[in-house]
């Protein structure tokens, strides 16, 4: 069983940054793929990025690349997604998920544990 908490969301003027923070509960959080998603108000949930137990591998969705990076400390049970150069089309609720087994995945249904979420909002 793990449990996530996100933090770091906010409100930002396009072109910012912001540091979003997920703490995960139990020891076994080092053997878990973690992925940040997304979702907008009357929009599906979308994969933003997703980073393997060793941190290793990492998978960016298109519309992020370049901007965001995903980074893990597994001696402090904590995934990080720095965002830059925020966009309004940024502007949504973002939760953290972890997943057994060794694959990144991409899909929110390939995900077993989910965090409350965090709202990130971008003013043009």
């Amino acid at each position: 069983q793990v449990q996530l908490v996100e933090s770091g969301g906010g409100l930002v003027q396009a072109g910012g940054s912001l540091r979003l923070s997920c703490a995960a509960s139990g020891r076994t959080f080092s053997t878990y793929t973690m992925g940040w998603f997304r979702q907008a108000p009357g929009k599906e949930r979308e994969f933003v990025v997703g980073i393997s137990w060793s941190g290793g591998t990492t998978y960016y969705a298109d519309s992020v690349k370049g901007r965001f990076t995903i980074s893990r400390d597994n001696a402090k049970n904590t995934v990080y997604l720095q965002m830059n150069s925020l966009k309004p089309e940024d502007t949504a609720v973002y939760y953290c998920a972890a997943r057994g087994g060794l694959r990144v995945g991409v899909s929110k249904d390939e995900y077993t544990y989910w965090g409350q979420g965090t709202q990130v909002t971008v003013s043009s």
